[in-house]
């Protein structure tokens, strides 16, 4: 077992000659696996010195302390240098609204990277581990990448005995008469990785005796063949890409263009799914423009494919006008109809002209004069029906058509807006049972004609 370690290390090039190694400790039966075989191994993996570093996430009170006294302890007796840190995970999880999981995931690296500098950090994640975490994205929705589990190799961070499974391990233990703690937290089935753990696992390994192994070797393969579609996906990179601009990419494999645009939106810190990935594409071939995030947008016009940042105004000159009864011109080419209504007529006039959209208002409600506008940064509307005020930049980018954004409507009274073009009217103004006059609302291009 030490030497498929040592194999495995090498084959990942995990650790440069002479260099110095952080190992993660729990006090788990996983991490003291990892410290006692690294130790055993230093010579053959030429390692200059091995220290021990402890997170102390302050989650289960006078157990997480044992904890830390016991990693204390065991780093004395094997004669290695021990770090300990604490940190509040449930301070950070309420603050950023993340699950008590996620956030001491995030303080336990951040801790690992300060206190790593210069230096290899192993962790001790095993076969299990790396099956679980393939079966957790996989339920969850991945790609390749997430079906590979977890990367032995990521920064200075590397993972030795990802071949080397649960059952190994503690067998290891008890043969050498080591002693490890258990985290009550991972008998119970509050997390997701639990869940997978004591439930879905051994109902595969029913089917598969031999699951983990086996999954060990199957998960290298992904890896062997995601390490393919990396390498390719760089060499289209430095053929198509010069800043935020590719030229060429529709000459590349599906897999290949996908990918391309995955690590571009990951680079700017922009989520994607499998729906946005396949609209892109389309993009690379059909040309086109789509919304990614705010004002942000690709564009393309089949030869290439740019990302570029494309403002709601492009004029941000404030245009308002008293609103006529009858034709209004705020922006050139299109008129905006305000007419009076009888509601008793209101059934005939809601037959003519049905390809235009009406806005209907009860005219009764509407306080003072009113004021037609263009729209101004941070306006908001309550909408009929609706028991909240909004945000319009929202609504807007959920339901408007970029082209269409720098000239849309926007009817105010002495209390606030009242009409907002292609979102809709506010609730304090829509029409009910005594409504006697509607203020009709019609937006159309000056070309056509409304008999």
């Amino acid at each position: 077992m030490l030497e498929r370690i040592s194999d495995f290390a090498l084959k990942y090039n995990m650790f440069p000659e002479g260099c110095s190694v952080v190992c993660g400790l729990s006090g788990g039966a996983d991490s003291v696996f990892l410290l006692v075989s690294l130790l055993e191994l230093r010579e053959r993996l030429k390692i200059s010195e091995i220290s021990a570093l402890h997170v102390n996430h302050c989650l289960r009170g006078a157990e997480s302390d044992r904890d830390e006294n016991y990693c204390r302890e065991l780093c004395t007796k094997l004669k290695v240098k021990f770090i300990s840190r604490k940190c509040n995970v449930r301070e950070y999880s309420e603050k950023y609204g993340l699950s008590t999981e996620e956030s001491a995931r995030i303080l336990r690296y951040r801790i690992f990277s300060e206190n790593s500098r210069g230096k290899i950090i192993a962790t001790a994640h095993n076969a299990n581990d790396n099956f679980e975490t393939a079966i957790h994205n996989l339920s969850r929705g991945t790609a390749l990448k997430g079906l590979c589990g977890i990367p032995p190799v990521r920064d200075n961070i590397v993972r030795p005995i990802l071949t080397v499974s649960r059952e190994e391990i503690e067998n290891f233990l008890k043969s050498r008469n080591i002693y490890f703690v258990t985290d009550s937290t991972n008998l119970s089935d509050d997390y997701t990785r639990n869940k997978i753990r004591h439930n879905v696992l051994p109902l595969l390994e029913k089917i598969n005796g031999s699951l983990i192994e086996t999954s060990a070797r199957t998960l290298d393969a992904l890896r062997l063949e995601n390490d393919f579609i990396e390498s390719e996906t760089m060499k289209a990179e430095l053929k198509c890409r010069a800043g935020d601009t590719f030229k060429g990419l529709e000459k590349f494999h599906k897999a290949i263009r996908q990918r391309c645009i995955a690590e571009f939106l990951s680079e700017k810190n922009l989520r994607y799914d499998y729906k946005r990935l396949e609209s892109i594409d389309s993009l690379i071939l059909n040309g086109g423009k789509i919304n990614i995030s705010g004002d942000l947008y690709f564009v393309s016009d089949k030869a290439s494919l740019s990302f570029v940042r494309i403002p709601d105004k492009p004029d941000s000159k404030e245009i308002s006008v008293p609103l006529n009864i009858g034709k209004n011109t705020l922006f050139e080419g299109i008129i905006l109809n305000a007419e009076i209504v009888k509601s008793e007529d209101l059934k005939i006039y809601q037959n003519i002209n049905g390809k235009f959209t009406n806005y209907l208002l009860d005219y009764d409600k509407i306080k003072g004069t009113m004021i037609l506008r263009n729209r101004r940064n941070g306006d908001k509307i309550r909408l009929a029906g609706r028991n909240f005020t909004s945000s319009v930049k929202k609504l807007i980018n959920a339901q408007v058509k970029p082209d269409e954004k720098p000239f849309l409507h926007f009817i105010d009274d002495e209390a606030g807006t009242v009409f907002a073009e292609k979102i809709g009217i506010a609730d304090r103004v829509r029409p009910d049972e005594n409504t006697s006059e509607i203020l009709k609302i019609t937006v159309f291009p000056d070309s056509v004609k409304r008999s």
